[in-house]
């Protein structure tokens, strides 16, 4: 039971210093229990931990989608869907096939239908790598004996493997994320092509350097873009920690690999001159950007918020409280985009709503969690880039157009851990910014890849990754 008053002043002083420091160490115990049990509560909803990385406990995120009482599948009276025809003129045989006797009285039948039902088969013909063989002569001067042997002919490969063939080996790797080994399996299988395990970075190597232009060009136009979405992940690099970073706009997406996750990578990514909207999470790095410049990701903020409420007390009705606005926003965002709502009026909604959170932020600063105190107290510090999708058009008030571009790369990273060398990591960024840019302009990535290989063999301009009308600030 407790002491009472007189019953603690007639303790002996080292028997109260003895309980004081008891209990000073029972309250750090359950400070850190706390933490301890918040981190392995941590999950997708309430942190920025992936969805890949919830356990079994972690049930899936209902969907928000009304329950109409109808059964799974088609309905009655749906239009189905079929596969799309291929233009006559693009089939390469056509066989007429016709009835012979009708298959109700067995009456012999002639003549042709006037429209004839068309059912087309697509097939893969059976392909076999090319070998051209190149005899460079050596013949000797009947004047001085000088032996000479003949050179290659401008845009043959100096190596042993055409565009076509490097350009397939390329994307293998760097988009369809396959192992070396398995490169070697494909072309021996597919194509009967003999490429060898020390080939296959060989190849990665002079493609990278063949697209190296048009990704530094790319990266020029991303910084003179007015809405840029930034993220980040973790890699490897020769057995070294490092990060892969994106930088989207809607047209073009580049990548960087480096052993930093410090500010200066952003401002190699970005340019330190950049002037443009910069939407990202809260990461530090990115605080050298003025706030009216920023946006930050309302997705990793509302997951902020649902931590506040995991940790109940005063914290909890904070984060409730915020959620509830958050949920508000969001779903009159959703209607100015589908063009339900003006922006005039959703501006005017928005005030009231920029006002409470707010106040409830501050509210936040001064509870007695000190995580979501910190929390609200450092976005405080970023309060106008909250706000930014509201004031400016064509801002988005999440990043999700970021950590979709780097998603494919991230489970490149889960299978390959990361790149061996610097010039993997070359590599890898090049080939993620052409083959995601090609992507978003829906452009064929093994032709673009087909092309600058071949034009890096006869010297001349690699095709650009901008779009067509796309120009770079100077």
């Amino acid at each position: 039971m407790p002491f009472s008053v007189e019953e603690w002043a007639q303790t002996p002083k080292t028997v109260q210093e003895f309980v004081l420091s008891l209990v000073a160490h029972v309250q750090e115990l359950e400070a850190e229990i706390t933490i301890l049990r918040e981190r392995a509560n941590r999950n997708s909803r309430n942190s920025s931990r992936p969805p890949s990385s919830d356990g079994p406990e972690v049930s899936p995120k209902p969907r928000q989608r009304a329950q109409s009482g109808r059964k799974r599948g088609a309905q009655k009276g749906h239009r189905g869907t079929t596969r799309k025809l291929v233009p006559v003129e693009q089939v390469k045989e056509v066989h007429d096939i016709k009835p012979d006797v009708c298959r109700g009285c067995g009456h012999e039948l002639v003549g042709e239908g006037p429209e004839p039902y068309r059912h087309q088969v697509t097939e893969i013909p059976p392909v076999v790598a090319e070998v051209t063989e190149y005899r460079l002569h050596t013949l000797a001067c009947p004047e001085c004996g000088t032996e000479t042997r003949a050179e290659l002919p401008v845009g043959v490969p100096q190596g042993a493997f055409g565009p076509h063939l490097q350009a397939m080996v390329s994307l293998l790797s760097g988009h369809y994320h396959l192992s070396k080994r398995d490169i070697t399996e494909v072309m021996a299988d597919f194509f009967q092509a003999d490429v060898g395990l020390g080939s296959v970075p060989a190849l990665e190597q002079r493609t990278s350097e063949a697209i190296s232009g048009p990704v530094d060009e790319a990266r020029q136009y991303v910084q003179s873009q007015p809405v840029v979405n930034t993220d980040e992940t973790g890699w490897r690099e020769a057995n070294q920690r490092a990060w892969l970073w994106v930088a989207a706009t809607q047209l073009v997406t580049v990548f960087l690999i480096r052993l930093s996750r410090g500010g200066q990578v952003v401002k190699e990514l970005l340019g330190e001159a950049f002037q443009g909207v910069v939407g990202s999470d809260r990461w530090s790095a990115y605080n050298w950007l003025a706030p009216l410049l920023r946006q930050l990701c309302w997705a990793h903020l509302r997951r902020d918020f649902q931590a506040f409420v995991e940790r109940g007390g005063q914290s909890q009705g904070i984060g409730e409280a915020l959620l509830t606005q958050v949920d508000l926003m969001f779903q009159w965002w959703y209607e100015v985009r589908e063009g339900a709502l003006n922006r005039t009026t959703f501006q005017e909604r928005m005030q009231p709503v920029q006002q409470q959170v707010g106040e409830l932020l501050r509210q936040g600063a001064a509870c007695a969690h000190h995580k979501t105190a910190g929390t609200c107290r450092d976005i405080l510090k970023r309060e106008e880039a909250l706000w930014t999708f509201v004031r400016v058009e064509g801002i988005e008030p999440t990043n999700n157009l970021a950590e979709r571009q780097i998603r494919p790369n991230v489970l490149w990273r889960n299978r390959s851990f990361g790149t061996q060398s610097k010039g993997g990591s070359r590599f890898a960024e090049h080939i993620m910014t052409v083959v995601a840019t090609l992507k978003q302009q829906d452009r064929n990535v093994l032709s673009y890849l087909t092309e600058a290989c071949d034009a890096a063999n006869w010297g001349r301009p690699t095709p650009s990754l901008l779009p067509g009308d796309a120009t770079i600030a100077a």
